[in-house]
């Protein structure tokens, strides 16, 4: 039994990674301890950007103690994200007046991969699912353990029914 324990905590989950954010300041995933989070590669030149408004607005709505959004700009797919941190910032601020958690530019796929979209991407990391990133705004949902537990694609807006219905439990 104490094979099994020491396995589970030996387990990496969300709890095991540090962030640059949006600001450039190291963000511990750790401090998220206790809340759902919902991760979405996140760019400002795609046809599905304005998913950044229904982010906002479920942020708006479910955000808070129990619930969390952290976007990840990523320049994988046709040059989306060719801002810098600054200017994404104050395109998403502008344009669609975003609240929520935004980090630094990262890499969601191929060699340069971050960790983290190791992790999210890799069943053998994840416990769950393996996947590969289809497009700007893909969503992981994270359990408040900081488990993964599902995928949603770039398509499903971020108000759709699996994911509003795994943030409130019903």
């Amino acid at each position: 039994m104490s094979t099994i324990s020491s396995f589970a905590q030996s387990k990496i989950n969300l709890y095991s990674f540090k962030v640059t954010d949006i600001n450039g300041k190291v963000f511990d995933m750790s401090s998220l301890k206790g809340k759902k989070v919902l991760i979405v590669n996140t760019a400002s030149k795609c046809g599905l950007t304005p998913q950044y408004k229904q982010l906002e607005e479920v942020y708006k709505k479910y955000g808070g103690d129990k619930f969390i959004i952290i976007g990840f700009p990523a320049n994988n797919f046709n040059a989306q994200e060719p801002g810098t941190d600054t200017e994404i910032k104050s395109f998403c601020e502008k344009n669609y007046g975003v609240t929520f958690l935004m980090m630094s530019k990262i890499s969601v796929k191929g060699d340069d991969m971050h960790p983290l979209y190791k992790w999210l991407t890799q069943k053998a990391s994840n416990g769950v699912l393996d996947s590969e990133v289809e497009w700007n705004f893909q969503k992981y949902m994270i359990d408040e353990n900081g488990n993964f537990v599902g995928m949603v694609s770039p398509r499903d807006k971020p108000d759709c029914d699996r994911i509003i219905k795994w943030i409130t439990g019903n």
